[in-house]
């Protein structure tokens, strides 16, 4: 009989050439554990997902609770669905009042298809504006408006109407026009490495956004829900966006995403045509439950305000010749070293050590730190100790 590992490779779609292939047993916390004793300090939270760590018991709770209630019952948006109706109204006392209406999917690249969609209705125009280094998802639409050619090369034609920005680059916002529908941004850039924006330039962006009648859409599907050291990463910068996109981190470990606005512009999805925009298992009863527990713990415990103190602990233990620079806000952090070639094998050795990080898809050169927010202070000090034993000298 084959192992698990051959029928792994044999009948499972791979991604790239080089699998992690961690065999993982059991989760619980930051700790993830191996079939045969391993144990790992997880330091990317499955990326960027599991906020709360592995099976907290608020969200195993709401899980299990809503088995013994119901599963699917039908398409998106039909039903009164209490997880779904609890959720929704969670977010908007959370939010500012323009941001009244969540139309709940299953993955944010999900959310990024719906937010485009309602960009062109809300305003009649076809041109969408991102920036150069974006990720927001592999879907057609969200590939479109990624920023990397070499991801996007092997899959054109893609959608039409797309132009880049330099991100925070003041004057590339010359190119905001009265012709674009919308300007798709992340309030901080994941996977080029943390890249924090300016307070001037997402002001500016927000300016020129509203002069020319575009939409700002903000993309905290990586850095919203508490990462940052806020509950939203727009609130460090003063501003609101017309339509916020969010997934990973809010479902606690279980899939689902969500693109928000005002409840005028959503109603625009009611008619001309009717059911604009439609999803089978948008909203899934079960990842509902569990983000609704997931975003009421995180605000009643406010764990994003422990998020400041831990990045600046981490900076303390983190200090090494081969390290350049440390970009992050809140627990969400890029340790850069010269090259991927020196990078690899240092992740290679803290995983076999015990603690599991990555890099990132624009900038691998760069260590990715985003552990869950309930990390605690020695379990921060433990995983520096062994990315600095695997460093070396």
């Amino acid at each position: 009989m084959p192992s698990e590992r051959q029928l792994f490779l044999d009948h499972l779609a791979q991604t790239s050439e080089f699998p992690l292939m961690l065999e993982i047993e059991k989760a619980k916390g930051v700790y993830m554990f191996g079939k045969n004793g391993e144990k790992y300090i997880d330091l990317i939270s499955g990326i960027g997902v599991s906020s709360l760590g592995h099976r907290h018991k608020v969200v195993t709770k709401a899980v299990k609770k809503q088995l013994d209630r119901y599963l699917h019952l039908m398409v998106y948006g039909e039903f009164v669905q209490s997880p779904q109706v609890k959720l929704a109204k969670l977010l908007s006392d959370h939010l500012p009042e323009n941001l009244n209406s969540t139309y709940l999917m299953n993955s944010g690249s999900e959310a990024i298809e719906g937010a485009m969609k309602l960009a062109k209705k809300v305003t009649g125009r076809m041109e969408i504006i991102s920036a150069k280094n974006a990720y927001h998802g592999s879907s057609h639409g969200a590939l479109s408006i990624g920023g990397s050619e070499e991801f996007k090369n092997a899959f054109r034609p893609l959608l039409p109407g797309i132009k880049q920005i330099t991100f925070n680059n003041h004057t590339d916002l010359d190119k905001i026009t009265e012709q674009t529908a919308a300007v798709i941004i992340e309030t901080i850039q994941g996977e080029g490495g943390v890249i924090v924006p300016d307070l001037a330039y997402m002001q500016a962006l927000r300016e020129k956004c509203t002069k020319t009648g575009a939409l700002l859409v903000l993309d905290e599907i990586q850095v919203g829900v508490g990462r940052t050291g806020k509950l939203w990463a727009f609130e460090h910068f003063g501003i609101v966006p017309d339509i916020l996109t969010l997934a990973k981190g809010l479902g606690g470990g279980m899939p689902i995403g969500a693109f928000i606005s005002s409840k005028k512009n959503m109603n625009l999805f009611t008619n001309n045509p009717i059911l604009g925009h439609i999803s089978t298992f948008g909203g899934h009863p079960v990842s509902a439950a569990a983000a609704y527990a997931t975003l009421k713990h995180i605000t009643e415990k406010k764990l994003y305000k422990r998020a400041e103190k831990l990045e600046a602990l981490f900076k303390k233990n983190l200090i090494h010749p081969k390290i350049k620079s440390i970009r992050s806000k809140g627990l969400m952090m890029a340790v850069e070293f010269d090259s991927f070639e020196t990078l690899k094998p240092i992740i290679d050795k803290a995983i076999a050590l015990g603690t599991l990080t990555d890099w990132f898809l624009y900038n691998d050169k760069s260590m990715r730190i985003a552990p869950p927010l309930i990390i605690t202070k020695k379990e921060v000090e433990k995983s520096c100790k062994i990315i600095m034993k695997a460093i070396g000298k």
